[in-house]
């Protein structure tokens, strides 16, 4: 099954990104992939700030993957944008299983690479400030959260 929720402005993709935290589990795994400026990267804010971290919140895009250690559990944000086209392991599943919640942007470009239990999370544009969230749960523990808080 898949959900659908509209958000209109950057403060409600931060709030749907708090509502998803507050069922937040260890090892969880979200997959965002959208257009740049889709509000990836305004989601994983959200997320953080729920989690009460206090750092501010960047794409990595350069890093590959920024640890944040100082909240209720750790954050592991991945953006793998440039790693397109690459067809070789990056280690990074190794987070899947490192006890925090990992939030992976441009998930397609590693899609053989994602556990086989996960959340993915479409952002569509519809125009400058409003986004469509398409959420496609995978596996029986994401599937509940997003017909808890959806």
């Amino acid at each position: 099954m898949e959900y659908k929720i509209t958000s209109r402005s950057e403060v409600e993709t931060m709030r749907i990104a708090e509502n998803l935290e507050s069922e937040k589990f260890s090892n969880m795994v979200i997959c965002l992939d959208g257009e740049l400026g889709s509000g990836k990267t305004v989601f994983v804010k959200g997320f953080a700030s729920a989690l009460g971290i206090t750092e501010v919140i960047t794409s990595p895009t350069f890093n590959l993957v920024k640890e944040y250690l100082n909240g209720e559990m750790p954050l592991y944000h991945m953006d793998v944008y440039r790693l397109e086209d690459n067809e070789n392991e990056t280690g990074l599943a190794d987070y899947f299983t490192k006890d925090g919640v990992t939030i992976i942007e441009w998930s397609s470009l590693i899609k053989k690479e994602l556990p086989k239990e996960r959340l993915e999370i479409k952002f569509v544009i519809v125009d400058e400030n409003t986004r469509v969230l398409l959420f496609k749960p995978i596996g029986k523990e994401y599937e509940d959260i997003c017909s808890a808080i959806l």
